[in-house]
C-alpha cells in the first residue's frame, strides 16, 4: 500500500520540517497539488514549493497538474524534481502526446480521472500510464465528501491494472475506512489529507501504522 500525504494540508510556515517528519514516519510518495485558478477555481502549489519539497527528501515526489495546457509545463515541473506527473485528460487536446513527453523526460506518467470522466474516454491513454489516480471528490478543493459512485470506477480500473500495468491511486476524502475498503478491491495507494493523517491526535507514524493494518480510527 502506497501512502502519500497531500502537502496542500502541510504547515507552509514549516514546510521543510513537515516533509522531514513525514519522511521519517515512513510515507511513500509526497503528493503536490498544482492549481492555476483556471482549470480549477483555486490556486495551490507552484514550482518553488516543489523545489523545496524535493530538497527536503529523497522519497518520490508527485505533481498533480490541475492546470490548463499541461504540455507547456511538464518540463518545468520535471526539472523542479517531480518523479511522477499527473495530468487531466480534459485539460488539453493531445493527452497521449503529453503522457509520452513526460515519459521521455525519464518521469512516470499519470492520469487523473475526475468523477465525471468515464473509463471509456481514457482507456487508450492507459497504454502510457504508470499511475492512474481516481478522483473521489471534484478536483480543486480540500474537505469535500467522498462521492460514492466512484467506488465502481475503482473496481473497473482495478480490473484493467494487469492488462495495462499501472498503479491505481485514490485521491479525495481518504478516511481510514475508505483506505481499508478500497485497498481490498484493488487500489494500490492513497492520497492522504485531513481525513486520515493531518490534524489527528496520533502522530504521523502511528496513523500510517494504523492505515497499513486496516484499522479504522
Amino acid at each position: 500500500m502506497l501512502l502519500c500525504p497531500s502537502l496542500m494540508c502541510a504547515d507552509y510556515g514549516n514546510l521543510r520540517a513537515t516533509v522531514e517528519d513525514l519522511d521519517a514516519a515512513g510515507i511513500d510518495i509526497f503528493h503536490c497539488d498544482v492549481m492555476d485558478g483556471s482549470f480549477v477555481p483555486n490556486f495551490a502549489m507552484g514550482l518553488e514549493d516543489i523545489k523545496a519539497v524535493r530538497a527536503a527528501t529523497n522519497k518520490l515526489v508527485d505533481v498533480h497538474l490541475m492546470v490548463e495546457n499541461p504540455a507547456s509545463k511538464v518540463e518545468l515541473f520535471a526539472s523542479a524534481g517531480a518523479d511522477i506527473i499527473y495530468i487531466h485528460p480534459e485539460s488539453e487536446r493531445y493527452v497521449v502526446k503529453t503522457l509520452a513527453a513526460i515519459k521521455s523526460l525519464g518521469k512516470s506518467a499519470g492520469i487523473a480521472v475526475n468523477p465525471d470522466t468515464s473509463i471509456s474516454e481514457i482507456e487508450e491513454m492507459l497504454n502510457l500510464c504508470d499511475y492512474v489516480m481516481v478522483m473521489t471528490v471534484n478536483p480543486g478543493f480540500a474537505g469535500q465528501s467522498f462521492i460514492e459512485f466512484t467506488n465502481d470506477k475503482v473496481r473497473r480500473l482495478a480490473a484493467l491494472k494487469e492488462r495495462f500495468g499501472f498503479k491505481l491511486m485514490i485521491d479525495g476524502a481518504c478516511s481510514p475506512e475508505r483506505v481499508r475498503d478500497l485497498s481490498a478491491i484493488g487500489a494500490d495507494g492513497f492520497i492522504l489529507g485531513t481525513s486520515a493523517l493531518f490534524g489527528k491526535d496520533a502522530g504521523y507514524e502511528e496513523c500510517l501504522r494504523r492505515l497499513r493494518a486496516g484499522d479504522v480510527y
